[in-house]
C-alpha cells in the first residue's frame, strides 16, 4: 500500500499476513501453567555459517508436536534475538509464575534463533532425540533466580511496559475507593409459559445493524440452547431501505419471544458516543410500540450486549424498563477510564438472580469474560445506585480473582462505578451487560483459567418452555 494525504507520505508498503493451520484443541500459549513445573531448552543444531540444521529444525519440529498432541507439553515459546532471558520473562509475565534457573547469567541474553523453552510437569522428560537442556523449573515467587540472584519480575514488567503508558495507558485512578458487595436475596425469576405450538421453539430475533459484529455468536448460542434465532439485517443505503427495514423488525419483534440486541460498533459509534444509531431505530414508533408490548403484554425478554446495552440504557429500557426521553443525571455508559478501547477478560460476579436471563445462576457464581468497547463504564449517582441494589437491579459485578468487586483497572478495565458490569429493568426482565457472554467455545481462550460459561441463553429460551 501507498499514497499521498497533503503533507503525509506512504511509501510503497508490503503488509503479510501468514496463516499456519491446525486443530485449535492442540494450540498451546506460552505463559507458564503452574509452580513446580520442569523447564527445559531445545536447541536446533547449526552449521559453520550459523544457520539452522533445516533437518534437524523439521524433525524437532515434529517432535514436539507429537508430545504436545500426547498432553506432555504445558507451554512453549520460540526465542528470537532476545535470547532465554526475554523468553522466560514472557512465560513468566502470564500468570505471574516465576523460575529458578541452573544457567550461568551469561547464557542469558545471547540470541536464540531456532530455539524453544518448553514447560512440563515436574519429573517428565522430552524424547532423547531432542537433546533437551533442562534449565530450571518454575515457582510461585514472581522473580527469577539465578547463581543465587533474585530478579524481581515485577520491575522487568514494568520497565516493558513503561515506555508507552504515556501514549498508550493501562493505569487510571479509580473514581472511588470504596465498594460494596451487592448480593440481593429477594424473589427470583419464576418461568413463564409463552403458549407456544407443542415442539415449537421460542424466537429470537437478532438485528444486525451497520456495525454490529457479533450477530452470527449470538444466534448460535441461542439456537445450541434451544431457541430458533433469526437475523434481521437493518438496511440504511437509502432512505426507502431504511423504512423497510423498521416495518420488518416491528414485526419481527411482534412475533418473537426475545430481542437480543448484540454487541459491536453501529454506525461507527458516531456521531457523538455509542448506541445512537441503535438507539434511534428502537425510538421508532412503529418499532417502539412493538418493544412495550413485547415487555408488557407478552412478558417478553430483551437482551443487550455490549453496543446493545449501551442502546438500551439511552432508551431507558435499563434501568427504567420503558422507552423515555433521556433525563440529566441518569444511570448511563461513558467512554473507559483509559480514553480508548479494552479488549480483554475479566472476572464478573452474579450479585442478582431477579433477572429471567440468570435464573440458572447463584448468587456470587463468578465467570469469566471477554470484554471489547471503548465506551463501557457504568456511571450513576450514588443513590441510583442504592436504588438498582435494593431492588434487585444490579445484576453482575466485577470482582477480583476471588470474588471480591474491585476498582482496580486489571479487574474492571473501563472504571465502572461500584464495580457495576450489568444492570436490568425492574421487572428483571430486560438486562444489559458489557461482557461478551456469547462468544464462547470449546477452544475459545483455552489459555484463560476460569469458568467462561455464563448459562444466560440456556435461561432465557427455558423462561417459555
Amino acid at each position: 500500500m501507498s499514497g499521498t494525504f497533503h503533507d503525509i507520505d506512504v511509501p510503497p508498503t508490503l503488509v503479510s499476513f501468514a496463516v499456519a493451520p491446525g486443530k485449535a484443541s492442540l494450540a498451546v500459549s506460552p505463559e507458564f501453567k503452574e509452580a513446580g513445573s520442569d523447564i527445559y531448552l531445545v536447541t536446533v543444531p547449526r552449521d559453520a555459517d550459523h544457520l539452522p540444521d533445516f533437518a534437524a529444525l523439521k524433525n524437532y519440529a515434529a517432535i514436539l508436536y507429537t508430545e504436545n498432541k500426547a498432553g506432555h507439553i504445558n507451554a512453549m515459546t520460540s526465542l528470537a534475538e532476545g535470547g532465554i532471558a526475554a523468553g522466560l520473562c514472557k512465560m513468566a509475565f502470564g500468570n505471574r509464575i516465576g523460575a529458578k534457573l541452573t544457567l550461568d547469567q551469561t547464557e542469558l541474553f545471547q540470541e536464540k534463533y531456532f530455539n524453544w523453552l518448553v514447560e512440563v510437569e515436574a519429573g517428565e522428560s522430552l524424547p532423547d532425540e531432542l537433546a533437551a537442556q533442562k534449565i530450571g523449573s518454575t515457582n510461585s515467587e514472581f522473580c527469577l533466580e539465578v547463581g543465587g540472584e533474585k530478579i524481581d519480575l515485577d520491575t522487568l514488567l514494568a520497565a516493558w511496559t513503561g515506555p508507552l503508558e504515556s501514549i498508550y495507558p493501562t493505569h487510571t485512578e479509580a473514581a472511588h475507593q470504596s465498594i460494596q458487595t451487592f448480593r440481593y436475596t429477594g424473589e427470583s425469576a419464576s418461568r413463564k409459559s409463552a403458549n407456544l405450538v407443542k415442539g415449537a421453539k421460542p424466537k429470537v430475533i437478532i438485528p444486525a445493524f451497520p456495525g454490529t459484529n457479533s450477530e452470527y455468536d449470538s444466534a448460535k448460542v441461542f439456537n445450541e440452547a434451544g431457541g430458533d434465532a433469526t437475523i434481521e439485517v437493518f438496511r440504511n443505503l437509502t432512505s426507502q431501505h431504511v423504512e423497510e427495514s423498521l416495518a420488518a423488525l416491528a414485526k419481527q419483534i411482534r412475533e418473537s419471544q426475545i430481542l437480543m440486541i448484540p454487541g459491536g460498533f453501529s454506525a461507527g459509534d458516531e456521531p457523538d458516543g455509542s448506541g445512537k444509531f441503535i438507539a434511534t431505530v428502537l425510538r421508532n414508533p412503529e418499532v417502539s410500540d412493538a418493544v412495550m408490548d413485547l415487555i408488557t403484554h407478552r412478558d417478553g425478554l430483551i437482551l443487550g450486549i455490549c453496543n446493545g446495552f449501551q442502546a438500551l440504557i439511552k432508551t431507558g429500557l435499563v434501568p427504567y424498563g420503558e422507552i423515555r426521553d433521556p433525563e440529566a443525571g441518569a444511570p448511563t455508559l461513558t467512554f473507559n477510564d483509559i480514553g480508548r478501547h479494552i479488549a480483554c477478560y475479566a472476572t464478573t460476579r452474579i450479585a442478582s438472580t431477579k433477572s429471567p436471563w440468570l435464573a440458572d445462576c447463584e448468587v456470587g457464581d463468578l465467570h469469566n469474560i471477554p470484554f471489547s468497547h471503548g465506551e463501557g463504564k457504568f456511571y450513576a449517582s450514588e443513590e441510583d445506585v442504592k436504588s438498582l441494589a435494593d431492588n434487585g437491579q444490579i445484576a453482575t459485578q466485577y470482582t477480583d480473582l476471588e470474588g471480591n468487586p474491585s476498582m482496580d483497572i486489571r479487574y474492571n478495565p473501563n472504571g465502572s462505578v461500584f464495580a457495576i458490569e450489568g444492570i436490568t429493568s425492574p421487572c428483571g426482565r430486560v438486562l444489559g451487560k458489557m461482557g461478551h457472554t456469547e462468544r464462547r467455545g470449546t477452544n475459545v481462550a483455552k489459555n484463560i483459567p476460569g469458568n467462561k460459561h455464563q448459562p444466560l441463553f440456556k435461561a432465557g429460551v427455558s423462561y417459555f418452555l
